[in-house]
């Protein structure tokens, strides 16, 4: 085994610099299958047909705010190669309270945020990494007990922080109507 090399095993990191993802806001999170292979099912008639792993999928999708109850899932999709979803992080426990849009992401009135970036490449409980890691282990597990061991996760997630209603609303559409834009879909290959 070589030696550690900063200047040939550094992975930079994709997540915003100095960003607290475990704060109140929503997030577009994409996640893919590795190499992108057709694992989740397939698109006939401009419509998502989920086969049993893409089930599986969609079902513990549904339940990551049982397991975070300060989570509540938007609009999402599973496509035959990826995943689309939105994930609302803090909302639920301010229900009294109205949410309104900042510069940066949704929050509710007057809360002020302690800071909780990860510096040192920690887990922050809660954060939207951390939501990600555990829902793909939970479909990789399920996958390896059910004789599935082949399918494998792309080792990273795609994220953007939603900034504003209008954002909000243009990505939920480009969500609902991902099955129906399937071959326009940079994530679709023959």
């Amino acid at each position: 085994m070589s030696k550690y090399n900063p200047q040939i095993h550094h992975r930079s990191s994709i997540r915003l610099q100095g960003y607290d993802y475990s704060q109140e806001g929503a997030y577009f999170v994409t996640i893919c299958i590795k190499d992108r292979k057709y694992f989740f099912g397939e698109v006939a008639d401009r419509k998502m047909k989920l086969n049993e792993i893409g089930g599986i999928a969609k079902h513990y999708l549904e339940k990551i705010p049982n397991h975070f109850p300060n989570v509540e899932m938007g609009e999402f999709v599973v496509m035959p190669n990826h995943i689309h979803c939105i994930l609302i992080v803090g909302t639920r426990h301010v229900v009294s309270q109205p949410v309104v849009w900042t510069s940066h992401v949704m929050s509710p009135r007057g809360s002020q945020q302690p800071s909780n970036q990860n510096q040192f490449s920690k887990p922050i409980p809660g954060s939207v990494s951390v939501i990600i890691q555990q829902y793909k282990s939970s479909v990789k597990r399920w996958c390896n007990k059910n004789d599935h061991k082949y399918f494998n996760w792309q080792s990273r997630f795609y994220d953007h922080i939603i900034r504003d209603d209008k954002s909000f609303q243009t990505i939920s559409n480009y969500i609902l109507n991902n099955p129906v834009n399937w071959n326009d879909d940079n994530f679709f290959n023959e």
